[in-house]
C-alpha cells in the first residue's frame, strides 16, 4: 500500500473542518435563541460572506471566545436606553430579545468593527462594555445546532 494513502484519508475526512466547526454554548446570554450547552456549527469567518445585522457569530472578546448578535455594522452609530437600540437613530426591532435590559444607557460608534450583544442583555457581558469590535475579532457565522 501506498504511505500516502492514509494520509490522504485522514485529510479528506478533516477537510470539512477547515470550512466549519463545532460551537458548545456556555452560558446564559444568548437566550432563548441558543441554550448553555447547545452544540452548533459555525462557518469560518474566512469561508463567510461580511457579517449581516442580526446574524449570530462566534467573537473573540476581551474575555475570550464567546457567541453574540452583530447588532452595530461598519460606520454606524448604535445607541441604547433601558430596553431600546437605535441604529443611526433608527429603533432596532429586536423580536430575539426575551430578556431586554431595564436600565442602563450608552452610544458606541462602530468606526471600521462590528458592535455584538447578546439576547438576554441582563446577563450579556458585550459590545455595550468592550465597544465595537474589529473585523478579524468575528471567527464564524453560527448556522444551526442541537440541543443536548
Amino acid at each position: 500500500m501506498r504511505l500516502w494513502i492514509p494520509f490522504a484519508a485522514v485529510a479528506l475526512v478533516l477537510s470539512p473542518l477547515l470550512v466549519v466547526h463545532p460551537v458548545r454554548i456556555s452560558g446564559h446570554s444568548m437566550e432563548p435563541a441558543l441554550h448553555d450547552g447547545d452544540l452548533h456549527w459555525a462557518l469560518r469567518a474566512w469561508a463567510s460572506a461580511a457579517p449581516r445585522r442580526g446574524e449570530i457569530w462566534v467573537i473573540e472578546g476581551p474575555q475570550g471566545p464567546s457567541v453574540k448578535r452583530v447588532l452595530g455594522l461598519p460606520g454606524e452609530v448604535v445607541t441604547w436606553r433601558g430596553p431600546d437600540v437605535w441604529v443611526d437613530g433608527r429603533r432596532l426591532d429586536e423580536p430575539w430579545v426575551v430578556h431586554p435590559e431595564r436600565s442602563g444607557e450608552g452610544r458606541q460608534a462602530c468606526g471600521s468593527g462590528y458592535l455584538a450583544l447578546g439576547d438576554n442583555r441582563p446577563e450579556s457581558q458585550d459590545g455595550r462594555g468592550w465597544g465595537a469590535l474589529p473585523p478579524d475579532a468575528l471567527r464564524g457565522r453560527v448556522l444551526f445546532g442541537s440541543r443536548p
